[in-house]
């Protein structure tokens, strides 16, 4: 009877040092994300699926665009200010990375498809960073990868045909293939905060 009440508890003893291991081992990968993070963006909270075009005019989706560590902006290309600044910075963040070592993708997701076609882009992509991937679509097709990123945006065409503003929240969001987005940056962030943060989630995972 002692001998079963003994082995039982060794068991017992072996079962809880075996949980602990596992679980340790399960959230020492999300502590190691938490530590890099800026945000509170929670696994598979933001981001998703999208299909749209590219500056070439073909059609692509998430993981023909995310193949690597991902800076995703929406804006347009007729914004006066905002736009061009964050850009100019992803772009910025874009090149101390490559300094490091890390090779990563920036690229811009139009939300004002009446003027932004592909060769639009093309222009304003290339002079941003020759590795800017610029995307736009149907207004449909981009309001759904609008929802999946839970962005925000409106179009302001009844004032003008054409020379009309567009409101739109101003996030950048670093994604990676088969993660998905691992955490935002906001406007004040610096182009070094974000290359910092970035190479953090790099070596992470």
């Amino acid at each position: 009877m002692r001998k079963q009440i003994a082995l039982s508890a060794a068991a017992l003893v072996a079962l809880g040092i075996g949980g602990t291991y596992l679980w340790t081992t399960i959230k020492e990968p999300a502590r190691q994300l938490a530590a890099c993070s800026g945000s509170t963006v929670a696994g598979g909270a933001i981001g998703g699926p999208f299909s749209l075009t590219d500056e070439a005019g073909a059609a692509v989706t998430d993981a023909d665009v995310i193949t690597g560590p991902t800076l995703i902006y929406f804006g347009y290309t007729f914004c006066p200010d905002v736009c061009p600044t964050d850009v100019s910075r992803n772009a910025i963040a874009t090149d101390v990375l490559e300094e490091q070592g890390h090779t990563v993708t920036p690229v811009f997701i139009s939300v004002d498809p009446k003027r932004d076609t592909p060769e639009r882009l093309a222009e304003f992509t290339d002079f941003m960073h020759p590795r800017m991937i610029g995307l736009t679509g149907t207004p449909e097709q981009i309001a759904a990868a609008a929802k999946e990123y839970r962005t925000v945006y409106q179009l302001h065409d009844d004032e003008d045909p054409d020379f009309y503003l567009v409101d739109h929240m101003t996030f950048t969001y670093l994604a990676f293939p088969e993660v998905g987005v691992v955490d935002f940056f906001r406007r004040e962030a610096s182009p070094e905060e974000i290359a910092e943060r970035t190479s953090c989630f790099i070596n992470a995972l």
